[in-house]
């Protein structure tokens, strides 16, 4: 009677097996849901449109985008956290979701790193530190130093926008103050587009703006002092990164990344990157992604993890250098 009873234990659970490794083996058999958590046009969306193109062709099998907005992209989380781990309901978010959100929010109610499976970054932005050139207070600003010094010489008075406490702007401002141990003044806005009307007005003196200045930038109507990230921007190729100008280490960038739920099957997991990868790799794809950034992937899930490992001790860091609380 025991014998029978392991007998059908070891049969059930070969059972439950056998269907989840067929099943990784002949992914994707359905349509693929790509949840965003912000809205159609924006650069997280645009990219997870422009891979879900690729990856239908690739993989034979429709991927699908899924607006669910709201709470900085928090909402998104939560519904694909909460979904079946069989890789047909995957994240596409940005590293402000993943790496900022969890050092703030309390009642996040989303683990990172335990409720999802990293899969692999798509495209890495940079931000562009901006001034109206026409804002009599910023009037003799012509590069870095000259904002830092002006900073230097009214305390607490220049002040800087971004598209919401805690944002990544937000913090770019932050590392650029305490790198420079000066005092700036932050101005939230809800969001970015709000932020950069609010530069246009001459309501703030700077901000990091998003890849959305350049236009403005181009026609004179802003002033480019540097670009965020450790690489000028091939768009911009004049304008140094704040690193090149006396600020090394800075490197401040958000990126899309793609992720499963905990719990997804390594092998749809490592398949994923691997085809997302793939897809980069296309001229055609490569092109439309990189007007919207600078196309990057990860080698492995791994290798993506472990950036958001060391992502999140880096902004806590700086967190906490800042003293950047959220009410």
């Amino acid at each position: 009677m025991q014998a029978s009873k392991l007998l059908a234990a070891g049969v059930f659970a070969l059972s439950a097996i056998v269907p989840l490794a067929a099943g990784a083996a002949g992914y994707p058999s359905a349509p693929v849901k790509l949840v965003v958590g912000f809205s159609p046009g924006s650069t997280i969306d645009t990219v997870a449109r422009i891979m879900g193109d690729a990856l239908s062709t690739r993989m034979g099998q429709p991927f699908v985008v899924e607006n669910r907005t709201g709470a900085n992209g928090m909402i998104a989380a939560r519904a694909v956290m909460q979904a079946k781990p069989d890789g047909y309901t995957i994240l596409v978010s940005n590293s402000s979701s993943i790496t900022v959100n969890p050092l703030l929010y309390k009642d996040l109610q989303y683990d990172p790193l335990k409720d999802f499976a990293p899969v692999t970054t798509v495209v890495s932005v940079p931000f562009i530190l901006t001034i109206n050139a026409e804002n009599p207070r910023v009037s003799g600003v012509h590069d870095v130093k000259s904002l830092v010094e002006l900073a230097r010489r009214n305390p607490n008075t220049i002040s800087y926008g971004s598209a919401g406490n805690g944002n990544l702007m937000h913090l770019a401002g932050a590392q650029l103050a305490t790198m420079s141990g000066v005092q700036m003044l932050h101005v939230p806005y809800r969001g970015a587009a709000p932020m950069e009307a609010g530069l246009m007005s001459k309501e703030v003196d700077f901000g990091f703006d998003t890849l959305s200045g350049v236009p403005l930038i181009k026609s004179g109507k802003l002033k480019a002092l540097a670009v965020s990230t450790a690489e000028r921007w091939h768009d911009l190729p004049d304008v140094p990164s704040v690193a090149e100008v006396g600020y090394p280490g800075f490197d401040i960038s958000f990126w899309v990344g793609v992720f499963a739920p905990a719990g997804t099957p390594p092998e749809v997991v490592e398949r994923l990157n691997k085809e997302i990868a793939l897809a980069a790799e296309d001229p055609a794809v490569r092109a439309r992604l990189a007007l919207q950034g600078n196309p990057s992937t990860q080698p492995s899930p791994q290798a993506f993890r472990k950036k958001i490992e060391d992502e999140l001790k880096q902004n806590e860091a700086l967190i906490k250098r800042a003293n950047i609380k959220i009410d």
